[in-house]
């Protein structure tokens, strides 16, 4: 492990006897994180259907926000020029931005559902005009402009955000690719990160920067990149690339990841916010998980409970008058019942959006509480 200069602390409060899970809080310019903790997303700024305000409220220490999208509307520069990130979207809490290579390299290869069916090709034309050692040449899918997405261009992006947490630039190559070119991907993902950090220590601009472990699931590619990782200066790792065509390859991932990654740095889980992986992934020692699976569920009708999932569009729902969840205190549990909503999905009506979305958002902070008190009894 090597020094470094802190933009954020992590605070180990316990380590359970029975795993590598643990209680923490990070800290950061904009508040304190408890981990492990769930981290919405907020593509463009914001929660679909929800104001900022209303996500605070719910309890959401962490959000993510994509640098990819904003890059293209409204711009970085005007999002600098309102004050930052922070300050243009009305959030004072921790913000984490990703680096825009997931959203830039689904164009080139196929999105998750492509690569998981060994559909994904690595392609250019259309909107991915060249990819080489420099970066990627994209055309915007908003007005057909050119943009180079670099290692510094992606760090200056997210320092014009101002987001706490900031990702360096890497290649996200699909689940199917063959080894050799996953040690070439591997290597260049490596070589822009250390870009990545080299222009982020010139400028640290109060933000923290964490490493991307990449590898596919092969175990050693995986041990080579936490060690390149943990012999550098970056303020905590992300976990990503491609994670398995299962669960049970996600947590092998991570089993033989985890183990070569400092444990005095926090650890995210990128993309994986799924009620399961989230608890088993715990006893692998992450401390935040980053996903838009509660709020998009919510806007396709499916609510979470403490008793599993309920669905209220179906029929059986229209004479339901009970709450989503009598042991939850959202707004939308104390006000509304399970057959308004059923009525308002019906009718078409955008607020069924923002009541689904308020508890389940609501009800994922719970259950990262939950999962704190389970591991500070050691019982995970």
């Amino acid at each position: 492990m090597c020094a470094r200069m802190l933009a954020l602390m992590f605070e180990l409060i316990h380590q359970s006897k029975k795993s590598m899970a643990r209680v923490g809080r990070i800290h950061t310019p904009h508040g304190v994180i408890d981990t492990p903790g769930f981290v919405a997303v907020g593509t463009n700024g914001t929660l679909k259907a929800l104001d900022n305000e209303t996500v605070v409220q719910a309890g959401l220490q962490l959000m993510f926000c994509n640098t990819y999208h904003l890059m293209l509307q409204p711009g970085t520069e005007v999002v600098k020029q309102a004050g930052g990130l922070h300050k243009f979207i009305k959030r004072d809490k921790p913000i984490i931005t990703d680096s825009g290579g997931f959203q830039v390299f689904s164009l080139a290869y196929g999105g998750v559902a492509s690569e998981l069916k060994s559909q994904g090709t690595k392609k250019t034309g259309g909107s991915v005009l060249k990819i080489d050692e420099e970066g990627v040449e994209f055309r915007s899918y908003r007005d057909g402009s050119k943009i180079k997405l670099t290692a510094e261009t992606s760090v200056q992006a997210q320092k014009d955000l101002g987001a706490d947490i900031i990702i360096p630039f890497d290649e996200l190559p699909p689940y199917h690719i063959k080894k050799e070119a996953l040690i070439e991907s591997l290597e260049r993902t490596h070589r822009w990160e250390k870009r990545s950090l080299d222009y982020h220590l010139k400028n640290p601009n109060n933000q923290a920067m964490y490493a991307v472990v990449h590898g596919g699931v092969d175990e050693e590619l995986r041990r080579q990149s936490a060690k390149f990782a943990d012999g550098l200066p970056f303020d905590g790792f992300a976990i990503g690339g491609s994670l398995g065509k299962t669960k049970d390859q996600l947590f092998e991932v991570l089993e033989y990841t985890t183990k070569h990654l400092d444990p005095s740095r926090p650890r995210h889980l990128l993309g994986i916010g799924d009620l399961y992986s989230i608890q088993e992934s715990v006893k692998w020692g992450l401390d935040t998980f980053d996903s838009s699976y509660p709020t998009r569920s919510a806007r396709h009708g499916v609510v979470l409970t403490s008793q599993g999932t309920v669905n209220f569009t179906l029929g059986k729902q229209k004479t339901n008058f009970n709450p989503i969840d009598p042991e939850c205190s959202c707004h939308t549990c104390r006000n509304y019942t399970i057959a308004y909503l059923h009525h308002l999905f019906k009718a078409k009506e955008a607020t069924v959006l923002t009541l689904a979305s308020l508890h389940n958002l609501t009800r994922m902070v719970k259950v990262m509480a939950d999962l704190r008190e389970s591991i500070l009894r050691d019982e995970i």
